[in-house]
């Protein structure tokens, strides 16, 4: 069993690999089987039974579907709104009753949306803002003192660069602009470079797997 995995699993990476030449259908196949299987897994084990499952079914049935205690608590049927309000979704399927669906996206968006106003403002906005106010010189420790100062002059040159309503010029704002500019290329090229180095981490894992499971050169 396990030789008929490594050979699947050399054979789907090579198909992979394939891509580098051109577009083909080895490549195809590996993209459709990675789409289906990801697919087929986030519904039956994700979706179902962390999440539909636990959260619906066995509320609303909980003699069929609850497990211990839970099997003789009382029928939630208030989450029947909720289940019909998905199925709603399913019209999206439908060219001539796609319009159904949209009261359920308003819906979904809607809530989401405010939710994710309170959560963003009380664990990211807030915070950042709590961190960005720090003294400018700190006694004894030159080093902290700079560091802070390059977060003051960096957060107020990135706000300056994001207020579109007046014009980047001039030698104040459009100078704290550019500073600005060249924070967000910092960063930006930080972050960049970090995904790249994952990526990098993930071939040379493809590569010791070839070479070494499969070829056994390693």
């Amino acid at each position: 069993m396990t030789l008929i995995t490594t050979w699947l699993g050399a054979f789907i990476t090579l198909c992979c690999f394939s891509f580098l030449y051109k577009d083909n259908p080895f490549y195809r196949f590996a993209e459709h089987l990675f789409v289906g299987v990801s697919a087929g897994y986030l519904f039956t084990t994700i979706e179902f039974h962390q999440a539909l499952k636990p959260n619906l079914l066995s509320k609303v049935l909980p003699a069929t579907f609850g497990v211990g205690k839970d099997a003789f608590n009382a029928p939630e049927y208030i989450l029947l709104i909720p289940a019909f309000m998905g199925v709603l979704i399913f019209f999206r399927l439908s060219s001539n009753l796609a319009w159904i669906s949209r009261y359920s996206f308003a819906f979904v968006m809607g809530v989401s949306t405010g939710l994710a106003i309170v959560y963003t403002t009380q664990t990211s906005l807030l915070p950042q803002i709590k961190k960005a106010i720090v003294p400018l010189f700190v006694q004894g420790d030159l080093l902290a003192s700079l560091s802070n100062w390059v977060l003051v002059i960096g957060s107020i040159s990135c706000l300056f660069f994001f207020f579109f309503s007046t014009e980047h010029r001039g030698p104040v704002y459009g100078t704290v602009s550019r500073i600005g500019i060249w924070f967000l290329m910092i960063s930006f090229g930080a972050a960049f470079g970090s995904t790249v180095m994952g990526r990098i981490s993930l071939l040379i894992g493809r590569f010791q797997f070839l070479l070494g499971e499969w070829l056994h050169l390693l």
